[in-house]
């Protein structure tokens, strides 16, 4: 969007050390009084050299650096190459393995969004939201702490299976918690998605239209936040995906245009009653078996390369691996949903007050590990 202005342009700093960056990001804003004439983000504090680690491990060794790309949804950054890795090798996992994945990986895309809505609520002002979602959360990381010893980096889905089987009684306790969490969504909404104050500073505010989403490559809940039904656990299903009933939410535009803070916040909200629906599903699913069955011996894939790329909470996430047939990956290289989105910031923030800025920003989701890898 083109703005004119006519007063004297001052540029400011936000960030990377500001709260409502939700990491070491620093915005360029150039200002005319209130109002943002373009926001400039730079990126690269947190860079970690991931792509080229990977260079120099073997295949398993690789796993435990891709849970801190996303650390928020660990278990789907590893189970995106662990994916890769048994493409590439042919690899073919039984059922209580694909069951399982899918139940830890729906298990962490609420978990994601729960960080994503309470600490949106926190920074447009509204607190309770928060120690409602960080309650329900933690309740999660339990039960990812009982099956692998760990609460944020897990390490548990390994090439050709998991590290552990679930415990005695999980499931029970899994589909208890599911029964007592689907009412607090609804609780969460009129707390929170159906205040009036929330939806005036959302509503209206960070407008990114479909084709403009699209022609930026915007993926996962800020695409279809944009009114775009696309996802990639239906348009090109794994782990059996295509077998399981789920609605694809998307952006609607019940209190503004389609494409705004508001939508992308509501389809992530909308997402969690999905992947509950998911969840039962899967675990009505699960039958006996061994989950290290296919884990092969020795990795060490044949001379090629592969292409992969599943749903994780923030969007499409792609791995792309060479093999030069030793155990060491010849080339990783990581499609990013978070990076791809901050391309479409500065289009999304211009012409807006400053403190929508923070409302833009909060409702991308983003999270700098996986952006700067």
């Amino acid at each position: 969007m083109q703005v004119e202005y006519s007063g004297d342009i001052m540029t400011l700093n936000m960030g990377p050390q500001h709260p409502s960056t939700h990491g070491v990001l620093r915005l360029e804003l150039k200002t005319d009084g209130e109002i943002v004439a373009d926001a400039i983000p730079h990126i690269g504090y947190l860079h970690r050299c991931f792509e080229k680690h990977a260079e120099n491990l073997d295949y398993a060794g690789v796993i435990p650096f891709t849970d801190r790309m996303d650390y928020c949804a660990a278990m789907n950054m590893e189970l995106g190459y662990v994916l890769t890795v048994e493409k590439l090798m042919g690899i073919e996992v039984n059922s209580r393995v694909r069951c399982l994945r899918i139940i830890m990986a729906e298990l962490d895309r609420i978990a994601s969004h729960l960080i994503a809505a309470g600490t949106y609520g926190n920074d447009i002002g509204s607190f309770t939201p928060f120690m409602w979602c960080f309650r329900d959360r933690e309740t999660i990381l339990d039960f990812f702490e009982e099956t692998c010893g760990a609460r944020l980096l897990y390490n548990y889905n390994w090439i050709g299976g998991l590290m552990y089987d679930i415990k005695p009684g999980f499931e029970k306790r899994l589909i208890e918690f599911i029964e007592y969490f689907e009412p607090q969504v609804d609780n969460l909404n009129k707390l929170l998605s159906d205040n009036y104050i929330f939806i005036r500073r959302t509503a209206t505010v960070g407008i990114l239209p479909p084709d403009t989403a699209i022609s930026y490559g915007v993926t996962g809940p800020n695409l279809r936040g944009s009114g775009v039904k696309f996802d990639v656990r239906k348009d090109e299903p794994y782990l059996g995906y295509e077998e399981y009933d789920f609605e694809i939410p998307v952006g609607m535009g019940e209190y503004g245009p389609v494409g705004s803070c508001w939508d992308r916040y509501m389809v992530r909200i909308r997402e969690v009653k999905e992947s509950c629906k998911i969840i039962r599903q899967a675990v009505a699913r699960l039958t006996p078996g061994d989950v290290r069955e296919a884990i092969p011996k020795r990795i060490k894939p044949p001379v090629g390369e592969v292409y992969m790329r599943t749903e994780c909470p923030r969007g499409e996430l792609g791995y792309y691996i060479v093999s030069d047939g030793s155990p060491k990956p010849y080339r990783v290289k990581v499609k990013s949903p978070c990076f791809t989105v901050m391309s479409a910031f500065r289009e999304a923030s211009r012409g807006m007050m400053i403190a929508d800025i923070i409302a833009i920003l909060g409702s991308f989701d983003i999270v700098l590990g996986e952006i700067d890898r």
